[in-house]
């Protein structure tokens, strides 16, 4: 029983649907930031539930490693066949199965990205709200509990997903959850797999929430002259109740890489983004609201953006942010830090991870969803350097303690993937195996995305 055997067995199944082209597994072998590639075996390339089914079984039988893997995306080296095999790319599956308009729910399948969901419900008059920012596959965002510019209004994945199809380890097909927006029917397996990072079960369908596209939407931007300044706003700015749709963090360094890539022209300062959503009504009077309290607190420059092309490029910008950090950098990879914390805690934490960044000889732009308490560092590293890369990780070990300390967690949206393995006992204590527990109870073999989340051996 070898990989070699499962990719011969599978090429009967799938045909030209599996491919071992060098050029395929480069693909599926590289990572947004820093680790090194890991390409697997063969790709395969299902179009139906019963096709994965048939591929896990597959490679059950062989001992052959299983990666899940939706637009490659992922920051934590989650989709990297770290121990080869085949990755199992969704990129077929991406079709609307049902839309229940008058219960606002949705079912897909894991292929589809968030925007082109968003584009199939425009005539509906709702939207799916998660925006992590890169247009990602929902399966994955699914598999890593992402949430992104919006959480701080509409919650993570977590709280959006009513339903899933899963296949489990040995090919089994399951269905967890259902249309009902509540139940007490045992145990929550919809949420244990959301999040799993595909090391439980490969997510073949789901059942997302959906919400109404708003009335209105007003959108802004405005400058601070120092950093305490800008968060203090946005605790207060939570704290007052005030129903905000995003609002998110920049420090100066950041507006210095937008200015360079996108041609932002924004003052070399903090700045926040924010956006509400409502009734014609209640978003001026939010908007009004929030703009006495920039005030009060020393904003200035402040824009507002209520006509939707600007609105958008407001958001492309911000969206865009890694890619003109690494741009400010050239020829720089990244690791790239997720921190969340206590909002009451949130001015210490980014003061603090400032602080240590400015004394370090590394670049380290800090951005984030300030709303929920989750933000970024931008640690950027010359390729060819170790001493950079350690220097980094020393930094991010830092802040992952620092946020430990401070009642928050090492990972508010990117997931664990390899990269913050180390610090999941410090951060759950004995539930770290309990995960392991369960990881063994459903995959014994070890065969689903192996060495992410837990260790098991």
């Amino acid at each position: 029983m070898t990989i070699a055997d499962a990719i011969t067995e599978l090429s009967s199944v799938l045909g030209e649907r599996l491919t071992t082209s060098k050029s395929d597994r480069d693909i599926h072998g590289r990572s947004e930031t820093y680790f090194t590639p890991a390409p697997p075996d063969a790709v395969a390339y299902p179009e139906t539930t019963d096709e994965v089914s048939q591929i896990v079984r597959i490679c059950a039988a062989h001992d052959c490693p299983v990666i899940p893997w939706g637009t490659g995306t992922s920051l934590e080296g989650h989709s990297l066949a770290i121990r080869g095999g085949v990755t199992v790319d969704f990129s077929r599956m991406d079709k609307v199965l049902a839309i229940n308009q008058e219960d606002m729910d949705v079912v897909i399948q894991p292929g589809l990205t968030r925007v082109a969901l968003n584009d199939h419900l425009r005539a509906t008059g709702l939207f799916f709200p998660i925006d992590p920012g890169a247009n990602a596959a929902l399966g994955g965002m699914a598999a890593t509990r992402a949430s992104g510019t919006t959480a701080v209004r509409y919650g993570t994945m977590a709280d959006n997903v009513l339903a899933l199809e899963v296949v489990l380890a040995d090919g089994r097909i399951i269905r967890t959850g259902s249309r009902a927006r509540k139940s007490s029917a045992g145990y929550d397996l919809t949420h244990l797999f959301v999040g799993s990072e595909g090391t439980l079960g490969l997510i073949t369908e789901l059942t997302l929430k959906l919400q109404g596209i708003p009335e209105a939407t007003s959108a802004a931007i405005c400058a601070f002259e120092n950093i305490e300044a800008a968060v203090q706003t946005v605790i207060m700015t939570i704290q007052m109740g005030l129903p905000l749709a995003r609002i998110e963090f920049v420090d100066t360094a950041t507006a210095a890489a937008f200015n360079a890539y996108a041609e932002a022209c924004m003052p070399e300062k903090a700045h926040l983004m924010v956006e509400f959503h409502g009734s014609d009504a209640g978003v001026q009077e939010q908007a009004e609201r929030f703009g006495e309290l920039v005030s009060e607190m020393g904003g200035s420059g402040f824009k507002w953006a209520t006509r939707t092309e600007d609105r958008s490029a407001l958001w492309k910008m911000r969206h865009d942010a890694y890619y003109a950090i690494l741009a400010s950098r050239k020829g720089a990879t990244a690791l790239v830090t997720d921190l969340c914390v206590p909002i009451s805690k949130l001015a210490q934490a980014v003061e603090e991870t400032r602080a240590d960044i400015a004394t370090s000889n590394i670049p380290g732009p800090i951005l984030g969803h300030v709303g929920d308490g989750n933000f970024h560092a931008i640690l950027l590293v010359d390729p060819g350097s170790k001493a950079e890369l350690e220097e980094a990780k020393s930094l991010s070990d830092r802040m992952v303690n620092r946020a430990l300390d401070l009642g928050g967690t090492v990972t508010g949206e990117h997931g664990v993937g390899m990269g913050k393995l180390d610090y999941m006992h410090r951060e759950h204590g004995e539930a770290w195996g309990v995960m392991a527990d369960l990881k063994r109870t459903m995959d014994p073999k070890n065969i689903l995305n192996p060495g992410k989340v837990v260790r098991v051996n």
